[in-house]
C-alpha cells in the first residue's frame, strides 16, 4: 500500500492494515514521521515528537503481531494534547510556564499505550487552553493544513492540525468550552465531546470545574470510536457507528446567551444537513429551543474567568506567560467570590431545563460555529476584553454543553467558497452518546468526507 495512503487511512484502517500484515508498525510510524518532518515546519502543530521512542514502540508493536497477539490499536500512530500528562515530561498546558515532570502517565495516555498505540507526540494548544485559536507570541500559530492563512481552532488545534495533514491515525484532545469540537469543525474532521465522567482529563485538581472531558479527534466516525472503546471501557462505541435506525433531530439555528447572527454559509451547512437526515428517514423538526433566557452565560463567563486565575496560580513560573493569558487571569481574580459560587449553583438548574428538549427528540442539530475558520492573528489587535466577547459569539453554540455535561459531536457538513471546511453540532441526552455515532455514522455513509485531503499533503 501507497505510504501516504496508509497515513491517511485513520486510525480503525490502520489497526486493520496492521493486523492483515499488508505493512508494518515500522514503515508506518517512520512514514508518519518523515511526514512530521516535511509538514510541522509549517503547520507547528507538535510541541514535542518522540522519534526514537515511536520507533521502538512500533518495533515491539510489530513483534507482537508477528506473534499473533492482538490489541485494538497495536502499531497505531497516535499523538495527545500537551495538556494530557506523560510520564517524565512537564504537563505543560501550552505554556513555557511549567518545570516540573509528570511522575508517571495520566490514564488517558497510559489506556491508549494498553491499547497498543504508539504515541508519536504531543501536540500544541493555545496557554492554558483559553482561546479557540491555537497562538502564542512564544511559540507561534498553529495553521490550518487547508489553508496556512488560517487557524486549525483551539484550543485542541495541534491535534486537529496533525489528523488533517495525515501525521497521524488519530488524536486525542481535551473540551472545555469546545475545545475537541471547534478545531475539528476547523479541519474537516469528526470530534467528539463524550458526556461528563466518560473520559476524565488528567488535571487531579480539576480546574475547569468538571466542565472538561477528553475525546477523540478523528478523520472518520469508526476511528472514534475505536478510541472511545479504548479510553472508556465497557461501553461498545463501535457497533453504534453501523446503526441504521431512524431518530428524532431537532433542528436549532438560535445561538443560546447572545444575539449574534450565524453566518450564511454556516447556516446553509446546518439546513443541508438537515435535509440530508431527513432524506435518510429521520424525524427532523425546526425547534429552536428557548435556551437564552436560562443559558447562563454570564454565568459561564465567571467560571471561565475562575479558571484562567486558578490555573495560572498553579504554573510554576506565571511571569513566562503571554500579556493576554495574564490578562485574563487578572480579570479572573477580580471577580467576586460570590459570582462564581451563583455561576456554580445554576449548573443543575440549566441541566434540567436543557434536557427538556430530550424528552422529545433524539438529538439536537445546529452549527458548531458560527461563521468559518480565523485568519492568523485575526483578533492580535483587539483589547482582551473585546477578543472575549469575539471568542464568545463565535462559539456560542458550545459551552451550554459542558456546563450540562451532554455528549457533543462536531461533524464534517462540506465547505466554503473559498474550501475552508464546514461542519455542525451533533448533541445528545447526557446518556445517549452512542446515538450521535448512530447518526454521524450515517451521514459519513451518505457524504463521505475522509477522501479529500488538504492541497499538498
Amino acid at each position: 500500500m501507497d505510504p501516504t495512503d496508509a497515513c491517511f487511512a485513520g486510525a480503525a484502517g490502520q489497526a486493520e492494515l496492521l493486523r492483515s500484515g499488508a505493512l508494518t508498525a515500522r514503515d508506518l510510524v517512520a512514514e508518519c514521521l518523515r511526514r512530521i518532518d516535511r509538514h510541522d515546519r509549517r503547520l507547528n502543530a507538535f510541541r514535542t515528537v518522540f522519534v526514537e521512542r515511536a520507533l521502538a514502540d512500533a518495533d515491539r508493536a510489530d513483534a507482537r503481531l508477528s506473534r499473533g497477539e492482538h490489541a485494538p490499536l497495536l502499531g497505531v500512530p497516535v499523538a495527545v494534547k500537551e495538556d494530557l500528562a506523560v510520564a517524565g515530561l512537564p504537563t505543560t498546558s501550552g505554556t513555557a510556564a511549567v518545570e516540573g515532570a509528570a511522575p508517571a502517565d495520566g490514564h488517558v495516555v497510559a489506556r491508549l499505550r494498553a491499547a497498543g498505540a504508539v504515541l508519536v507526540g504531543r501536540t500544541r494548544m493555545p496557554e492554558l487552553g483559553l482561546w479557540p485559536h491555537t497562538e502564542s507570541t512564544w511559540a507561534g500559530a498553529t495553521r490550518n493544513p487547508w489553508s496556512p492563512d488560517h487557524s486549525p481552532g483551539g484550543s485542541s488545534g495541534g491535534s486537529a492540525a496533525a489528523v488533517a495533514a495525515g501525521l497521524v491515525g488519530a488524536a486525542v484532545g481535551t473540551d472545555g468550552a469546545g475545545s475537541v469540537r471547534i478545531p475539528a469543525a476547523c479541519t474537516g474532521l469528526f470530534g467528539l465531546k463524550p458526556r461528563r465522567d466518560h473520559v476524565t482529563p488528567d488535571d487531579g485538581h480539576d480546574s475547569w470545574g468538571g466542565l472538561v472531558v477528553a475525546g477523540p479527534v478523528t478523520r472518520h466516525v469508526r476511528d472514534a470510536a475505536l478510541l472511545l472503546d479504548v479510553l472508556a471501557p465497557g461501553h461498545d462505541h463501535t457497533r453504534a457507528v453501523t446503526d441504521t435506525r431512524t431518530l428524532r433531530i431537532a433542528v436549532s439555528l438560535r445561538p443560546w446567551g447572545t444575539a449574534i447572527g450565524v453566518d450564511p454559509e454556516v447556516r446553509d451547512a446546518v439546513l443541508d444537513t438537515a435535509g440530508l437526515l431527513s432524506d435518510l428517514g429521520h424525524d427532523v423538526t425546526r425547534t429552536d429551543p428557548d435556551l437564552r433566557a436560562t443559558s447562563g452565560s454570564a454565568g459561564f463567563a465567571a467560571r471561565y474567568l475562575h479558571v484562567a486565575a486558578t490555573a495560572e496560580a498553579r504554573l510554576d513560573r506565571p511571569d513566562r506567560l503571554d500579556h493576554r493569558t495574564r490578562a485574563v487571569a487578572a480579570l479572573g481574580r477580580s471577580l467576586p467570590r460570590a459570582a462564581v459560587r451563583a455561576a456554580l449553583a445554576q449548573q443543575d438548574g440549566l441541566t434540567r431545563h436543557a434536557n427538556r428538549l430530550f424528552e422529545d427528540h433524539d438529538l439536537l442539530l445546529t452549527p458548531v460555529l458560527t461563521r468559518p475558520p480565523l485568519r492568523i492573528g485575526e483578533w492580535d489587535r483587539r483589547p482582551t476584553v473585546a477578543a472575549l466577547l469575539a471568542a464568545a459569539r463565535m462559539t456560542a453554540f458550545l459551552p451550554l454543553w459542558n456546563i450540562t455535561g451532554n455528549p457533543a459531536a462536531a461533524v464534517p457538513a462540506g465547505y466554503t467558497r473559498t474550501g475552508l471546511p464546514l461542519a455542525v453540532q451533533l448533541v445528545a441526552a447526557p446518556d445517549a452518546g452512542t446515538t450521535i455515532l448512530t447518526a454521524a455514522g450515517q451521514l459519513e455513509r451518505a457524504r463521505p468526507w475522509a477522501d479529500r485531503r488538504p492541497p499538498g499533503y
